[in-house]
């Protein structure tokens, strides 16, 4: 009786796959798979672009520098993007490395720390006359006795983004190639969340010198923020690689390839005017180069050694209890 029970419920068990006879019940066939989510530059799945927030812009304003160029990629390739602006520097590499990003404008620091994760691959670096590169600088007031940079030992500094390539890293590793411990011998450290913000520090009075760019500098006094007159480099960088476009390592080989081959034509593309090729900073540029190579971002950042993760630590402390 017991076994026959069990039977009779093991039959029950298995109706939805056998007859109890032991004829066989047909599977249903498998879900067929999902599609790929990742996207394709089509319309219904455009490629996703994020910038880095633009120093002293606006969001829109950050997106209408770039928009120009991803429209003439649209009409002269028929692929479609969608452009973004990162809340900040991490923001745009931990979007790219959780592919939500497939394009995004780095600086180069941030460019290495996404390479270095496996995510991202050089597309394009912009070019103007002939060069692809700008300088990081640290500035002064013109009023004061400060000529050089042992002079900010016991002074104020400001700094822009901790991920920043030009208004942290640079000026940092500048600082301590001239024998400044930045931690030791600077009486406060102000680390801001961008070039402007340093700058306007140091326009305030607040600080006694300001980490920036010098094509925040420039910025700034374009836009009426600082009188140049009033302000002097203590110290300009080596050339560093102009801020690059880079790509998902993840997207299809095809697809790299013409992006590749629109980003090196697009100035070239009709309706598109040289007023509309726009790099970093929302500078006029000449053209984007797709064939600037990895190389020369590892030679420039190879002055960074010395601006470690412990040395960031300690700035961040020591930013917290002015």
């Amino acid at each position: 009786m017991k076994d026959h029970v069990f039977r009779l419920s093991l039959c029950v068990l298995m109706l939805p796959l056998l007859g109890c006879g032991g004829e066989s019940v047909p599977l249903a066939d498998p879900a067929p798979p999902l599609p790929s989510a990742r996207a394709d530059g089509t319309s219904d799945r455009p490629l996703r672009v994020m910038l880095i927030p633009a120093d002293g812009g606006t969001e829109q304003g950050t997106i209408a520098d770039f928009e120009p160029i991803f429209a003439a990629i649209t009409r002269e390739y028929g692929l479609h993007f969608k452009i973004r602006v990162g809340q900040n520097y991490n923001a745009v590499v931990e979007g790219m490395a959780n592919e939500k990003v497939d394009i995004a404008f780095f600086g180069p620091v941030t460019y290495l720390q996404a390479r270095e994760r496996g995510v991202a691959e050089l597309l394009a670096v912009a070019v103007k006359q002939g060069q692809s590169v700008y300088y990081s600088g640290i500035f002064a007031r013109a009023s004061d006795e400060l000529q050089e940079l042992t002079d900010l030992r016991g002074k104020r500094v400001a700094f822009g983004d901790i991920n920043s390539t030009s208004s942290f890293n640079f000026p940092v590793a500048m600082l301590i190639e001239a024998g400044i411990d930045p931690v030791q011998d600077l009486q406060e450290v102000h680390l801001m969340d961008s070039h402007a913000s340093a700058l306007a520090t140091l326009v305030a009075g607040k600080v006694d010198a300001a980490a920036a760019s010098y094509v925040s500098f420039e910025k700034a006094v374009e836009n009426g923020q600082a009188d140049p007159t009033k302000f002097r480099p203590l110290a300009k960088s080596d050339p560093i690689p102009n801020p690059p476009l880079a790509m998902h390592v993840e997207l299809d080989a095809e697809l790299k390839q013409t992006l590749r081959q629109a980003l090196a034509h697009v100035h070239e593309a009709e309706g598109v005017t040289p007023e509309m090729i726009r790099g970093y900073g929302g500078k006029k540029v000449d053209r984007y180069d797709t064939e600037y190579s990895d190389e020369e971002f590892d030679r420039a950042m190879s002055r960074l050694s010395a601006v470690t993760e412990a040395l960031k630590a300690e700035m961040l402390k020591k930013s917290a209890e002015k």
